[in-house]
This record gives structure tokens, sequence and C-alpha cells, in this order.
């Protein structure tokens, strides 16, 4: 194990420790508020990157292959990707689903419609990631013209949901 593991292992622990504690000694209404602001903090992460990373795609198709702006961006999209955009993915959902159980909320059709949503978010999500190993491996096939309309895709994903979680129309 590198040091920079070693270090991410030796912060993450007592926070998991921390976190599991918190579940089993704090009765669900005195933790939904937290819960929930973590929910808020892991979307907003989630989404900057989501809205970013098809704007580094736009700029890297522009970069000469095996260039040092082409690296440069590679190694951002990668980071964007591994240290950020999929840790708050994986805390908005257990945030998410956890608020769904001790909220009581299973029975909700507005959360039904929301959840299909943040699927097809996660999809996008998945496929960011598909175009982070093409890129790469110098194997992107796609224009800019393509990243700016993918663009578009968690925007018009995002307005949804919100209107959804906030509105809770049906």
């Amino acid at each position: 194990m590198n040091g920079g593991r070693a270090i991410q292992l030796a912060l993450a622990a007592p926070l998991l420790a921390a976190i599991v504690a918190a579940f089993i000694f704090v009765s669900p209404a005195r933790l939904y508020p937290w819960i929930l602001s973590l929910h808020i903090v892991a979307v907003i992460s989630w989404m900057a990157g989501l809205l970013y990373l098809p704007r580094l795609f736009v700029y890297h198709c522009d970069a000469e292959t095996g260039s040092r702006q082409s690296e440069t961006f590679k190694l951002m999209e990668r980071r964007l990707l591994r240290q950020i955009m999929t840790p708050a993915m994986i805390v908005a959902w257990a945030a998410g689903l956890w608020m769904i159980w001790a909220g009581g909320l299973l029975q909700a059709h507005w959360l039904h419609a929301k959840l299909v949503l943040v699927l097809l978010l996660s999809g996008v999500h998945g496929m960011s990631a598909r175009y982070v190993r093409d890129f790469a491996a110098d194997r992107n096939r796609r224009s800019p013209v393509f990243y700016r309309a993918f663009n578009e895709v968690p925007t018009l994903l995002m307005v949804v949901i919100v209107i959804l979680a906030v509105v809770k129309p049906f």
C-alpha cells in the first residue's frame, strides 16, 4: 500500500466508525437532518462533476493526441471522476436510501419517479466513466458537439429531480 492510500485509509476508518456508531446509537429522527445535509452536499458535488466533466471532454477533443495538454486533460478527468464524482454519487445514494427508509417514503409516487431519474443520472455517470476511459486510451470517437449536447442531459434530469423532491406533485 502506498503512502497516499495509507493516509486515506487512516482518515476514512474513524469517519466510517463514527457513521456506524451514529446509525446504531442515534435515533433516526435526530439523525435525519444530518443525513439530509450530507445528501445535499453529496448531490451538489456529484452534479458539479457531471456538469464539468463533459466540458473537459469538449476541450480535450481539441487537444492533439499525446500532447502535454491532452495528458493534462486525462489527469483532470480521471481525478474528477475517481476522487469527487464517484464518492459523491455513492454518498448521495447511501444517504438518500437511508432517508427513504427512515422517513417511511417507500410508498410516495413522486419518489418512484425521482428514483427512476436518479437511476438515469447514474447511467450518465457510467457513460461519463466510459468516456474518461476512452480518452485515457486515446480512443475518443465523439465530437465536441456531442459532448456539448451530452452536457445538457444531467442538467435536465437535475431540474426535474429537484422539482419532484421539493414540490412532490403526486
